[in-house]
This record gives structure tokens, sequence and C-alpha cells, in this order.
């Protein structure tokens, strides 16, 4: 018999339950603004390393906008189950237009037809981008956060009247970045690798000193963080980036951020993070380990995805969009150009792209206020539902 787990320390106002979905998943979910039926829905879609517990601090404030605030832990990650967390198990079922019919599996079982917006923070952005583009219908209004959404794969169009065809793929820039003086591997790559998972769970500092590191070394605490566009997608371009991001050829990502461990006094001075709250991070992912998020970068990098995504070839989101992201978080520009394309082709009712002082990568935890203030706007001044 399976033990029961104790409960998070959640906010007042928030509870949890289990959904069954009909995918095949026991979605564990948090919701505040449950108490009134009939209220608007927002949908909150957490990224990596991270849990529906990452949307706490803005759940309460929308649902006293008005709003009833869903959040799950997504297909790999925390308290839901039925997924498969072996290396070696179906990685198909993690594959992005798995995770939007996830989605709509939970509302559909919480009788739900459509929501007033989707929320999409890291790996859940490119779901929430998805959600809109698939299925405007039950997600009228998108909210991108910290990954820029550039578009579909494209097919090529007009070939046969001579058009040029597509352009042949480039240099392997993986080959290059191993090649560099300072050789170099790009971090997704790493996470696809089948000892990433072990690397980090059973890693020398232990599972708590490496989230702290991890999430320190990615926010606004951290003053490297300087981020600014990149010119192209090629080995001396993307070797700029921080070392969390295009990683030394020789290091795993638990020996990457541990000289970039916090003190003990600016542990003790971080309030978006108190330890309290990261042990519940170190908690659950000591108990499933990373591998259930980590099938997500697989799919993006062995599996060939974009073959399937590009029958949506010629797509946009077309329903009403907005970015938001920390000015200290180098996932705004981690992909060279995909921030201007979100902005110029991919999305073509963009209300604003907003980049917060005071935050880096986390920015829903970092600036929890300036969030719930730009998504209450943005829900105001979204058209009334049809």
């Amino acid at each position: 018999m399976e033990t029961a787990l104790p409960p998070l320390p959640l906010p007042p106002g928030i509870r949890a339950r289990h959904v069954d979905t009909g995918t095949g998943l026991d979605m564990h979910v948090l919701e505040a603004g449950f108490e009134t039926p009939g209220r608007p829905v927002v949908l909150l879609l957490h990224g990596f390393p991270e849990l529906a517990w990452s949307w706490r601090k803005v759940m309460q404030p929308l649902a006293a906008a008005g709003y009833r605030v869903i959040a799950p832990d997504q297909r790999g990650y925390g308290r839901t189950t039925g997924w498969d967390g072996r290396y070696d198990g179906d990685l198909a079922a993690f594959d992005l237009l798995n995770l939007v019919r996830d989605q709509v599996g939970l509302l559909r079982a919480l009788g739900l037809r459509s929501v007033r917006a989707v929320v999409g923070h890291d790996f859940g952005s490119p779901v929430a981008a998805w959600c809109a583009l698939v299925r405007p219908d039950v997600f009228p209004a998108v909210v991108l956060m910290s990954a820029p959404f550039d578009g579909v794969p494209e097919l090529p169009f007009g070939t046969a009247e001579g058009a040029a065809a597509a352009r042949p793929a480039g240099p392997d820039v993986h080959a290059a970045l191993a090649a560099l003086p300072r050789p170099r591997k790009h971090y997704q790559w790493y996470y696809s690798a089948r000892e990433a998972d072990a690397d980090m769970r059973l890693c020398a500092q232990g599972l708590h000193a490496f989230l702290r590191a991890y999430y320190h070394v990615k926010s606004a605490d951290w003053p490297d963080n300087r981020p600014h566009p990149l010119r192209a997608w090629n080995a001396d371009e993307l070797a700029i980036l921080p070392t969390y991001y295009v990683m030394d050829l020789d290091q795993d990502m638990a020996q990457t951020v541990a000289p970039h461990m916090p003190t003990p006094a600016q542990v003790a001075a971080c309030r978006w993070l108190p330890d309290d709250e990261l042990r519940v991070y170190a908690e659950e992912f000591g108990r499933t380990g990373f591998q259930g998020g980590l099938q997500w970068y697989r799919c993006r990098t062995q599996r060939g995805q974009g073959v399937d995504l590009s029958l949506f070839s010629g797509r946009t989101i077309d329903v009403p969009a907005m970015f938001v992201a920390g000015a200290s978080d180098w996932g705004v520009y981690q992909k060279p150009g995909a921030f201007e394309a979100m902005q110029g082709r991919a999305c073509t009712r963009m209300t604003g792209a907003h980049l917060l002082p005071g935050a880096g990568h986390w920015v829903q935890q970092e600036q929890p206020e300036a969030v719930v203030a730009l998504l209450r706007e943005f829900l105001a001044g979204l058209p009334a539902p049809a």
C-alpha cells in the first residue's frame, strides 16, 4: 500500500486534491478561489525543476481578484501519478501535444470547457503556447513566462514552383561547442543523457544544497546574470551564456552550480525562497527524482517531435498573448532570435513583453506582486467570453 504523503505547507485559501484526468494521470492539483462557482479560470503551468507549488505566491492574490486559479503538478512531477519515470519508459507520453492533452483532460474532468487564460513558466511556457495554438477554443488567451515561443516548425513552402528549398542543416553546433578552447556542451542535451537524473539526485553536496545553488545562480541574486541578445545559434555565441545553460564539457549540473552556492548569510537573506520553502522541492524531487521532467527535454532533443509539430506549419498563436520574464533572466535570450520572433510573427495579438527588474528566471517567485499586477491587467483587458 502506498504511504500517504504529508500535506504541503500551503498558504491559506489554497487546497490540494487529486483529479483523474482520463489521460492516464491521477493529477495533483492546487486550487484557489474554488469556493465561488462560475468564476473565470486561470490555469498555471510550472516548469523545471518546479511544481504546482511554485505558483503559491500568486494563486491567492489572483483568487482575491475574482478568479478560480488551478495549478497542476504536470506529467512527470510531484504528486501526480500515472507516468512512467524510467529512462527507458514511454518517451512519447511526454511529447508537447500529449502534455496539452493532459491539460484538456484535466479541465474536462473538472467540468470546464474553457479557461480565461493559460499561463506557463519555463518549460510550462511552450506547453501553454501549444495549448493556445491547437485549442484556442479552450485556451482563448495565453501568458508565456521566461521562455519565448518562436513559432511552429516549418515545412518548405512553394518549392514545387521553383522557390528555394529549405536550407540544408548547418554545422553541428554540439561538435563545435565541444571543440572550443574551453570545451562546452548545451544543458538540454546534457539533461537528455541517462546519467543526468542521478548526477543531480545523488550529487556529492546533497539534493537540498544542489537545488539551493541552482535556484540562486539563475536568480537576480546572482550578480553575473546580465543577459542580452545573442547574434546567432553558433558555438561562439552560445558560449557567452552562463555555464548553467552552456556547461563545461567535463562537468555535470551539480558540479556546475556548486561553486555558486550562496553563503549562509545570503541564504538567510533570501526572502523569495527561504530554506523551509526550498525544502519542499528537495523532499518532492528526492522522492520522485528528476527523470519525469527530464523526459520533456529528451522529446525535444532525441525524439524529433518537431516532425509531428510541423503538422501545424503556417499556424500562429492568434489569441491575446503576453510575455513576462525577469530582467536578469538569460532564458529570454538563450535561443537567439526567439524573443524577437515571438513578438514579430509567432504571436499575432501580443499585448506586451515585460522584463521585470529584481527578478531572474524564477520570476513568479522572485517578484510575485509585479507578476500578479501584470496578470490582473492582462486578464481584465481580455474580450468578454463568447
